[in-house]
């Protein structure tokens, strides 16, 4: 099961550089999911302005921008 999920769009280059981000950080990449929010009216209105957005299975969303170091404390806290 997924233990994180990175809400994105094709085509999002910045939501490309937040995945190489979480992938070098993650030890099993497995636990992340990925979530293209224009599959889902919901999600297109809750996060198209601002993709990437990293989530964890709590809830705690992490925003772009973010570099390795933020995220690294982020999986950290929010294990």
């Amino acid at each position: 099961m997924a233990k994180w999920v990175l809400y994105h769009t094709d085509g999002c280059h910045l939501c490309e550089q937040a995945e190489q981000l979480i992938t070098e950080v993650l030890s099993n990449t497995s636990e992340l999911l990925l979530i293209d929010i224009m599959t889902d009216e919901q999600l297109i209105a809750e996060y198209q302005i601002t993709i990437p957005v990293l989530k964890s299975e709590k809830g705690e969303q992490l925003f772009w921008p973010f570099t390795l170091h933020t995220v690294r404390e982020f999986l950290a806290q929010a294990e």
